[in-house]
């Protein structure tokens, strides 16, 4: 299988090549914190890390990407994109939340019987997921208030993401209990989700947990004449 993976779910605008033929494994990426203009980066990117993996769009064999929880302007742009791509070179596209990648990332680097991983959405919350040690969730994505959050981890939790010393510090837990602050996942860990994932023919959606910032306007009735 030769994978294109895309991550524009978070500050940073990543994307990577997994090349998993003949009984081994070539990972090329490219990464870049940007904050805002992922749309712009994204295809130049796409670019980059295809020439340095020698690998041209028709040999692709499967595209995922990453579906959220994130800014609601980055998950377009990486949906978008990757859907395009796999319908024109008829291949399909699987999505991986950033959460469960943060999650393979952190389990990868020690054993933990479960973990926590917590991601700063907007003022006092977060996004969050359980997971067990193989990875397996244990709740499904949510976005909480950081305070019920920490009132309401187990004494020996483990936790990974961008809130994970916010919420440390609120439940009175040392710094040990931290396993990575990682604010995205790691696209390598992106590309081998994929690369396990079962694709379903289904295009992957975002995975939204709160409505946008912007609020449509509202016309003043004693304006109208």
């Amino acid at each position: 299988m030769i994978l294109l993976a895309i991550d524009t779910a978070l500050a940073a605008c990543s994307v990577a090549v997994l090349d998993t033929r003949n009984a081994g494994e070539r990972l090329f990426t490219v990464s870049e914190e940007l904050g805002r203009g992922h749309a712009e980066r994204l295809m130049d990117m796409v670019d980059q890390v295809m020439a340095e993996a020698g690998v041209a769009f028709e040999h692709l064999t499967r595209i995922v990407v990453t579906t959220g929880p994130g800014s609601f302007t980055g998950l377009r742009v990486g949906i978008s994109v990757a859907r395009g791509l796999a319908l024109v070179l008829g291949i399909p596209v699987v999505g991986v939340t950033t959460l469960e990648a943060i999650a393979a990332g952190a389990l990868h680097r020690g054993e933990a019987a479960m973990l926590d991983v917590v991601l700063d959405a907007r003022g006092n919350e977060v996004y969050h997921q359980r997971f067990d040690g193989r990875r397996e969730p244990l709740t499904a994505p949510g976005v909480t208030d950081a305070q019920r959050l920490a009132a309401n981890l187990p004494p020996n939790a483990c936790l990974a993401g961008s809130g994970a010393r916010k919420v440390a510090a609120l439940a009175g837990l040392g710094g040990d209990c931290i396993v990575t602050e990682a604010a995205w996942p790691a696209i390598g860990d992106v590309a081998r989700l994929g690369h396990a994932a079962e694709a379903d023919g289904k295009m992957p959606v975002p995975l939204y947990l709160r409505p946008p910032d912007a609020r449509p306007q509202v016309s003043d009735e004693r304006l109208r004449v």
